[in-house]
């Protein structure tokens, strides 16, 4: 039987007197102080200890230990735990809390929580004596470098209500002990490498306000024991591996207000017991295998705000009674593969910002009704079979930053009403069936960044407003049948990266302003009837990977500019009226993949520097009056796929060494003044499959060579 004089101050007092009995005598007032306060703490730990063992075991001193045990284990403790010391209580510790909790007559202090997120702590759970802290209720160790298995003894923390470990390296499975903890109110573990299944003992933790779980590889079904989780609020199972059907069960979680089983391989129908869920706000089901209509039941969730289906293989039309969820935000259906008409009930969403309905088989006309969406942000319906064409009313849509319409069969002309769209910054119309002309309105998009009306029957000409668009970075017109200039300040706000205008009939010069604008990366004016001398129009483009000009009527030279262009991976020049030679400085290429300069009056010599490429793979010089001879040189295109010099005046023997690029599989030199014969090294190069049958060659042989090769030498 301990004597209660072991646990009073007489008995700290005399503690303190002994242990000083044997320290050389102390004069100085400070150091007895400092003498003091150095060993306070540990007496008190010790009278701590001591009248543990009378009332029932609370002991700071043994959860002191514990948390120090698990420090020394750590690989480097971080900097937050140097406060963490043998002589100083771990009340006052980089983030542990302490409570005083009642026993009896006393209130003994107990560490409640540890919070030390984003700390740096490389080591284990497993390491922590939880059996040691019977009174901790808080854990946040959120992204740190915690590894090793989630340990079975974490079921001894009776009191804990919040275990928060996401963002970790915590492997195994999540253990079967975990559903002893029957205070748990929040449990994350997300961004962990936790496999194997979800534990039905979970089940039990029937507190639990928030359970997360995300993107931590678990897999199998959702345990039908969820459902008896009847107080949780927040229900995040997304970007694992979890399979089956959600379970009808989790129609009895009433009080869930976000629900998220995105990215997993869950199947079958959406169940419509969900609509039984009437607090529910956020639905995130995208990204799985489900199946089937969307059940009308989930119209019952008129709070709802978030509902993204996409991503699956639903079937069926968009049903009407959509549009009494009138206070969505987002609605996300893309990539489905749903049919009918959009409905017109749609508009009864006022407060929508996003709509996505694309990559589905929705047919029929866009609805005047989406006018009335005076708030929506971002309408998406490409990739359909939509038929008619745009409402003026859609320029009501003043907020709207992004209209996909593209991959439709829409019809008609560009409503003028497109101008008030004065916020919009993304416009897709490509790939329909939209002709007349581009309405001057388009000038007023000062917002606008990429517009794309490519693949379409667009005629007239580009208006010159399209000179202000001063914060476009893409624009795309190719393949319409547009005319007249193009805009000369077209770049006048120095930020266009694409300028797309290919297959269209577009004369007159090239703008002045490209030459300045040394953000492109992709020029694309192609089989237009642009005029002008090249070498005149052109700057240096620090960015430029494309630069496609053939088929125009360019004359002049090929300027230095376009050699200083080093990221150029395609350079297309062919069927202009280009003169003088082929600049040496064009080795400055050393991204070059595709060359063509074909059909043009090109003259002198295939420059030897031209070989020192390596990236080429197509080139074709044909058509045009160069000279002279193939060096051996050539050798060093070691991914030469393609090359055509036919129809130029070259001489001289064809090298052997062009059998030592292995990859080439077309090669066409007919039409120069080759003597010799064909080496056989070339022949015999494994890339060149016969398909022709009779080619004219030297001494009148018939040679068969190439896959997609008809070779006249």
């Amino acid at each position: 039987m301990t004597s209660s004089k072991t646990c009073g101050p007489g008995f700290v007092l005399t503690t303190i007197q002994q242990t000083l009995q044997p320290l050389p005598a102390v004069t100085s007032p400070w150091a007895k102080s400092h003498v003091l306060r150095l060993l306070l703490v540990p007496c008190l730990l010790l009278l701590q200890e001591a009248c543990a063992a009378r009332h029932g075991g609370i002991s700071l001193r043994s959860q002191h230990m514990a948390l120090l045990h698990w420090k020394a284990t750590l690989a480097t403790p971080p900097l937050q735990m140097s406060s963490w010391q043998e002589n100083t209580s771990p009340c006052n510790w980089t983030g542990i809390m302490c409570t005083a909790v009642p026993h009896g007559r006393r209130m003994p202090w107990v560490v409640t929580n540890i919070s030390l997120p984003d700390a740096g702590i490389r080591g284990q759970l497993g390491e922590l004596n939880f059996s040691a802290l019977p009174f901790l209720a808080y854990i946040d160790l959120t992204n740190n470098s915690l590894h090793g298995a989630l340990p079975p003894s974490i079921n001894s923390l009776s009191a804990l209500s919040v275990l928060k470990l996401p963002y970790n390296q915590l492997t195994g499975k999540i253990p079967h002990e975990i559903g002893d903890l029957q205070s748990l109110r929040w449990l994350d573990l997300s961004f962990n490498r936790l496999a194997r299944h979800i534990p039905p003992s979970l089940g039990n933790l029937t507190m639990l306000t928030n359970l997360t779980i995300h993107q931590t590889m678990v897999s199998g079904p959702i345990p039908e024991e969820i459902g008896r989780l009847v107080n949780l609020q927040i229900l995040q199972l997304s970007n694992n591996t979890l399979s089956g059907m959600i379970p009808k069960t989790l129609g009895n979680l009433t009080q869930l207000y976000h629900l998220d089983l995105f990215s997993n391989q869950l199947s079958g129908p959406i169940p419509q017991v969900l609509g039984r869920l009437v607090h529910l706000q956020i639905l995130i089901l995208c990204k799985n295998d489900f199946s089937g209509p969307i059940p009308i039941s989930i119209t019952n969730l008129t709070k709802m705000n978030t509902l993204y289906l996409n991503e699956n293989q639903i079937t069926g039309p968009l049903p009407p009674e959509l549009g009494t969820l009138d206070m969505l935000n987002i609605l996300k259906l893309e990539k489905n593969q749903m049919t009918g008409s959009i409905p017109l009930e749609l508009g009864n969403l006022t407060m929508l910002n996003s709509l996505y309905l694309y990559t589905n088989q929705i047919t029929g006309p866009i609805p005047l009704e989406l006018g009335y969406l005076l708030n929506l942000q971002d309408l998406e319906l490409d990739d359909n079979q939509i038929s008619g064409s745009i409402p003026g009313i859609i320029g009501n849509l003043t907020k709207l930053v992004q209209l996909s319409l593209s991959e439709n069969q829409i019809t008609g002309f560009i409503p003028q009403e497109i101008g008030n769209l004065m916020n919009l910054q993304y416009l897709y119309l490509d790939l329909n069936q939209i002709s007349g002309s581009i309405p001057k309105t388009f000038g007023k998009l000062q917002s606008m960044q990429l517009l794309s009306i490519s693949d379409n029957k667009l005629s007239g000409s580009l208006p010159q407003e399209f000179g202000d668009l001063t914060n476009l970075v893409r624009l795309g017109l190719k393949n319409n049948s547009l005319q007249g200039p193009l805009p000369a300040n077209i770049c006048s706000g120095g930020r266009l990266q694409l300028l797309e205008v290919a297959r269209n009939m577009f004369n007159g010069p090239i703008p002045s302003s490209l030459k300045t604008c040394t953000s492109l990366v992709e020029i694309s004016l192609a089989k237009n009837q642009l005029t002008g001398d090249i070498s005149q129009h052109f700057g240096v483009y620090p960015q430029l990977t494309e630069l496609s000009l053939t088929s125009n009527r360019l004359s002049g030279q090929i300027s230095p500019n376009l050699c200083a262009c080093t990221q150029l991976t395609v350079l297309h020049l062919a069927q202009n009226m280009i003169t003088g030679s082929i600049p040496p400085i064009i080795s400055k290429l050393y991204n070059l993949v595709e060359l063509t300069l074909s059909s043009n009056r090109l003259s002198g010599r295939i420059p030897p520097e031209i070989y020192s490429l390596a990236n080429l793979y197509k080139m074709n010089l044909s058509s045009n009056q160069l000279s002279g001879y193939i060096p051996t040189q050539i050798k060093k295109l070691s991914n030469l796929g393609y090359l055509d010099i036919s129809g130029n005046r070259l001489s001289g023997l064809i090298p052997g060494e062009l059998g030592a690029c292995m990859k080439l599989q077309f090669l066409k030199i007919n039409n120069n003044s080759f003597s010799g014969s064909l080496p056989g090294a070339v022949g015999s190069l494994a890339g060149l499959l016969p398909v022709c049958r009779g080619m004219t060659t030297w001494c009148n042989r018939k040679v068969r060579l190439g896959i997609n090769i008809c070779l006249l030498v």
